[in-house]
């Protein structure tokens, strides 16, 4: 566990390994596009799951949708209002996709974390917040026992939503709007290894239909365990 920073903000040669080695490979991808901002690593894939898989995902998360939750102790209820369900990545329904993620982004699937479902009905919205840990938090540890800092996320559009339901990155000015199939992946570190507060992003409310999604996030140290 030697190579876990302790410190918030510190940076880090194995989150920059990680930053440098995935962006390179996804800018290398023909079918990937890159936001024209310097201060975030955001990429774009149109149509990584085809209609019948993306369809499978929504029944599943319909059945299985419960209060999605904060990891912050001092979190307000209304902050995160969707609902959420952890996928069996074991599953033959899941695990094509899970491990499809992790080959796209070229990382080892053992530093991929669950992948987690979530559904935003009519008002439901997650506030502007980031993927990665405050390293100041009581929680810490803990994730230090379960893989340390987070260093990329990817997420995937499971429908087209009838309005509202963005994702929103308000410090770099780029709004994406949910369409079936669309992957999106970020850097959550600077160049550095540090965490990039400029990744601070908000799952914006739906004002018509409902919005399905999938979440993937990789850790620096691994996930699952020998």
């Amino acid at each position: 566990m030697g190579f876990f920073s302790k410190k918030s903000g510190a940076t880090s040669p194995v989150r920059r390994a990680f930053g440098e080695t995935v962006s390179r490979r996804l800018d290398a991808n023909p079918a990937i596009t890159r936001s024209s901002v310097g201060d975030a690593q955001i990429y774009r894939h149109p149509d990584f799951l085809d209609a019948a898989t993306c369809a499978k995902f929504v029944k599943l998360i319909d059945a299985n949708r419960r209060r999605s939750t904060v990891l912050a102790e001092d979190a307000v209820q209304d902050f995160r209002t969707s609902e959420s369900c952890d996928m069996d990545r074991w599953s033959p329904d899941v695990r094509p996709t899970d491990e499809a993620i992790a080959a796209l982004l070229g990382i080892d699937p053992v530093h991929g974390e669950t992948m987690q479902g979530q559904r935003y009905a009519i008002g439901q919205h997650f506030r502007a917040h980031n993927d990665y840990f405050n390293q100041d938090q009581p929680y810490w540890p803990k994730m230090i026992e379960s893989g340390g800092q987070r260093t990329w996320t990817a997420m995937i559009y499971l429908n087209d939503v009838e309005e509202g339901g963005a994702t929103w990155f308000p410090l770099v000015g780029v709004r994406i709007a949910p369409k079936r199939g669309l992957l999106i992946a970020w850097n959550n570190m600077r160049p550095d290894g540090s965490p990039n507060p400029n990744t601070l992003h908000e799952g914006m409310p739906v004002t018509a239909g409902t919005k399905s999604i999938i979440t993937k996030w990789f850790r620096e140290g691994n996930w699952i365990k020998a």
